[in-house]
């Protein structure tokens, strides 16, 4: 495990200095506004809305965005991540919610996105049930294809851009934005790397002004101070519902898995000791997600969805502070009372605004790669992280029946992004429902259950074939992880004592034992890991137990959900 993340300057509990926060979630918020409105506004205006209720689906959307973007940097209960995550109009949700718009208007598209929230908090609250299916490389390759995703529209956008002949002009203020930019990135001091995206759109927005692309006339006629028109659509129920309903839960998958992938992918550029995932953050991520879907079906608009640009700019500017988050939510919100900023901030041209997404998602994807690879990489793993990835570049580029795949669904599966995760879902839930039946293990965490424990590994080992050297290895791991659990338990009573699930199955030469127990304390991996810092004379017998642990095994690892722990350990067999 590396024990350092290179270039982070503030990790996510830190304080940067204040200039330096209020510049890093302005950028954060201005660079994605643009992309934050696009989504609603395509929606209505593909199914005829009139421009008053566009205007109000575009700005409640931002207004629900930079309320959920603070709450994802605080944890109340199990809601929010802790972490710097940007909220944005979910891409997933387009073609239902323009269908539903068209055949039954903005109040049943409301009751639609506010029963779609139901996927996200289940999805939240019992995450641990999912944990063997949406797995480190499913979560990587959806983001992996995040950018394989956006590169159409990206595309697009520098193309409208270069008509009318100034293709020249768009030409160099997208160049000259990923110059400045890359080059402050590579070269420059960490100081002044914090800065790097702003001053590279800022180079190109210069150049973009002195060639007449950056459009004044926008920001000279918008109002200096407003509030927007209520335009409220209500909730309806008729029989349309039950019909679009499926298509509405299926893109609530597709977005928690997106943001699932989006809040591992945060904490692994958030902490410069690298840790075990605490996957209650990531329930409290997907929690957000479920808030921001019921605000926005109240709203009648969008819903939202984590997105995982902030990983990319934590990347790049090595800063990963919660508290930007919040500035970047506070600007969302202040941005809907002052239309002259907003205005200012859509004025940037799409070559600048193109070029720079081109930086991020080029992060993001290698960001995808490292998580892929977290936890080695085996021929079934592969195998899904290539088939995940073939078909949704096929999918996304036309290149396997593009008629058939844009017609079904509504074309939800048109997008790369749906395709490949839907894919790597189903092979991983494949893999899960096919493999040899686990033998399990029922019992209370408590010292006299040793014995019941050694007799069921006995068994086990004798089933799989293998003799007494295994045998005794599999009973010195079970009970040192037993021995390590029940220290988190001193000072409980009897009937605090916790249940103990313990099941074991056998896999390429290896026996994998989980140890599932309700949460109580901290995370064993970041232990293991910990181990040469120890100093505590106290924690001398803890120590041991861990070193044993970590010496009798060949990996251990820790998830922590609100409900469960999973204690997952892997014993090579004598030779294997």
């Amino acid at each position: 495990m590396n024990t350092e993340a290179s270039g982070l300057r503030y990790q996510v509990d830190e304080r940067p200095p204040l200039p330096l926060t209020i510049g890093l979630g302005a950028q954060l918020a201005a660079l994605n506004l643009a992309a934050i409105m696009l989504i609603p506004t395509v929606v209505m205006r593909a199914a005829g809305q009139p421009e008053a209720y566009v205007s109000w689906a575009v700005g409640a959307s931002v207004a629900i965005c930079g309320l959920t973007t603070i709450l994802q940097a605080f944890r109340f209960g199990r809601i929010g991540a802790g972490h710097m995550l940007l909220m944005g109009s979910s891409g997933a949700f387009v073609p239902v919610c323009v269908a539903a718009l068209v055949q039954s208007g903005p109040a049943m598209l409301a009751t639609l996105v506010v029963a779609a929230c139901l996927v996200p908090l289940a999805l939240s609250w019992r995450l641990s049930l999912f944990q063997r299916v949406l797995t480190p490389s499913v979560c990587g390759v959806v983001v992996m294809l995040i950018p394989i995703s956006v590169l159409p529209i990206v595309g697009d956008m520098l193309t409208v851009s270069a008509v009318e002949g100034r293709a020249l002009p768009v030409v160099l203020s997208a160049a000259a934005t990923v110059t400045v930019t890359v080059g402050i990135a590579l070269a420059a001091t960490e100081s002044l790397r914090l800065w790097a995206p702003v001053i590279g759109v800022g180079a190109g927005s210069a150049l973009a002004v002195f060639f007449g692309l950056y459009d004044f006339g926008r920001v000279v006629q918008a109002g200096w101070v407003d509030l927007p028109s209520a335009q409220w659509p209500g909730l309806a129920f008729g029989p349309e519902f039950f019909t679009l309903l499926p298509g509405f839960l299926l893109a609530g998958v597709i977005a928690s898995v997106r943001s699932i992938s989006g809040a591992i992918a945060i904490q692994r550029v958030s902490w410069r000791r690298s840790r075990a995932l605490d996957f209650r953050a990531v329930q409290g991520a997907v929690a957000v997600d479920g808030v921001a879907s019921f605000l926005s079906g109240l709203a009648g608009t969008v819903p939202n969805t984590t997105y995982s640009v902030s990983v990319s700019l934590a990347e790049l500017t090595g800063v990963a502070a919660r508290v930007v988050g919040v500035v970047a939510g506070a600007v969302f919100v202040a941005l809907m009372l002052f239309p002259k900023a907003f205005a200012a901030i859509l004025a940037i041209p799409d070559s600048v605004i193109a070029a720079y997404m081109i930086i991020l998602m080029a992060t993001l994807f290698m960001v995808g790669v490292r998580m892929v690879l977290q936890d080695g990489m085996d021929y079934r793993k592969a195998l899904i992280v290539g088939l995940a990835l073939m078909v949704g570049v096929s999918f996304q580029y036309g290149l396997v029946f593009p008629r058939q795949v844009s017609a079904f669904a509504g074309g939800l599966f048109a997008n790369g992004m749906n395709a490949g995760g839907v894919t790597a879902i189903a092979l991983s839930l494949f893999v899960e429902l096919t493999r040899p039946r686990k033998r399990r293990l029922d019992t209370v965490l408590d010292l006299s259950v040793l014995a019941e424990i050694r007799s069921f590994l006995g068994e086990f080992a004798s089933h799989g074939g293998w003799g007494a050297e295994m045998v005794d290895r599999l009973e010195a791991v079970s009970e040192e992880a037993v021995l390590i659990l029940l220290r988190e338990d001193d000072g409980a009573g009897e009937s605090d004592r916790r249940r103990l699930l313990i099941r074991a199955s056998r896999e390429e030469g290896a026996a994998i034992l989980e140890f599932i127990v309700t949460p109580r304390g901290e995370n064993i991996q970041d232990r293991l890991a910990l181990l040469g810092d120890q100093t505590d004379s106290s924690s001398v017998e803890q120590e041991v137990s861990l070193r044993l642990l970590r010496r009798l095994s060949s990996s251990v690892r820790h998830q922590q959900f609100h409900d469960t722990d999973i204690v997952t350990v892997r014993v090579k067999a004598p030779g294997g």
